[in-house]
């Protein structure tokens, strides 16, 4: 065959998906959603899921033991045993994260005992990528050679390298640290609540992110600049308690469901809010950030 032929039919067949995708009728993602099949929702593990109970109701989060199985133990150790009890957020800088945890940590005299859970952990900024199943975004990241999604969580990697990392978008949860990479063990945490901070990305140990309730955490007061540390401790919010899931009665827990990342459901959702064709949207944009995706949860 012509060398001008052949390549006239390989640029029919890379036109041929456009054409039919054209011809399909646009649905939204709530379409999608309230199409898809029981098998594309799973229902996390209670032994990964944390109750944080605010006066003003319930913060659910989600663990990620497959990133940071260390801290994650810790954390799941601490909870069970009521450290987070009674303690407080006290810290809301604006356009970035409320943290909470043990105000009185970093003096001695003061500081609120550990328990059974480790002092010392290693730090656990990424992972190796072997095992993963990555639902990949086609789209250019800044801040990773691919992007994607593992089990719900939104993930950066570098293939030459071959690691994995948990990304800073907004809902995920960190273990805060001193300059030392190995200093956090996940007794004060942290949760992004503004313009995703990607720059922390592989300097922080994630250990998982919000599924519910994150109204509760990202319209609290600011506190003063320049890192928004509460210096009047009466607007510090009270934390009633954090509790495992596992350790709560079945009966009382809530029923949740998150849409499985490695589903056409989800390729499906992205897809949608990547190229929005309707009233209000006149040029769809073609891009989707990472952190630019909620994983839904019903």
């Amino acid at each position: 065959m012509p060398q001008h032929r052949r390549l006239a039919l390989t640029a029919l067949a890379c036109l041929l998906p456009a054409v039919a995708s054209a011809a399909t009728p646009y649905r939204s993602p709530q379409q999608i959603l309230d199409a898809s099949p029981a098998s594309d929702w799973r229902t996390p593990d209670p032994a990964n899921v944390l109750y944080m109970n605010l006066p003003a109701g319930r913060v659910t989060i989600e663990l990620a033991p497959a990133f940071a199985p260390q801290h994650v133990a810790n954390i799941q150790t601490l909870a069970h045993e009521h450290f987070w009890d009674g303690e407080s957020i006290y810290r809301a800088q604006d356009n970035f994260v409320v943290q909470f945890g043990d105000a009185d940590a970093d003096d001695a005299a003061k500081a609120k005992p550990l328990g059974s859970a480790k002092r010392t952990l290693p730090a656990e900024f990424q992972r190796d990528s072997k095992g993963l199943k990555v639902s990949v975004l086609p789209d250019r990241d800044g801040w990773a050679d691919q992007t994607g999604f593992v089990d719900g969580f939104p993930v950066g990697q570098d293939r030459q390298d071959g690691k994995t990392w948990l990304a800073h978008c907004y809902g995920a949860l960190g273990a805060g640290r001193s300059n030392e990479e190995d200093s956090s063990i996940g007794a004060e945490l942290y949760v992004v609540t503004g313009q995703s901070p990607r720059q922390l990305d592989r300097n922080i140990t994630v250990v998982g992110r919000v599924l519910q309730g994150m109204e509760l955490l990202s319209a609290l007061p600011r506190g003063p600049a320049p890192m928004g540390f509460y210096a009047d401790a009466a607007q510090r919010t009270a934390i009633q308690s954090i509790q495992r899931a596992s350790d709560v009665p079945a009966a009382q827990r809530p029923k949740l469901e998150v849409l499985r990342t490695e589903s056409k459901t989800f390729a499906d959702v992205v897809e949608a809010r990547r190229n929005r064709v309707d009233d209000f949207y006149k040029r769809p944009a073609g891009h989707i950030d990472l952190c630019n995706i909620a994983v839904p949860v019903r």
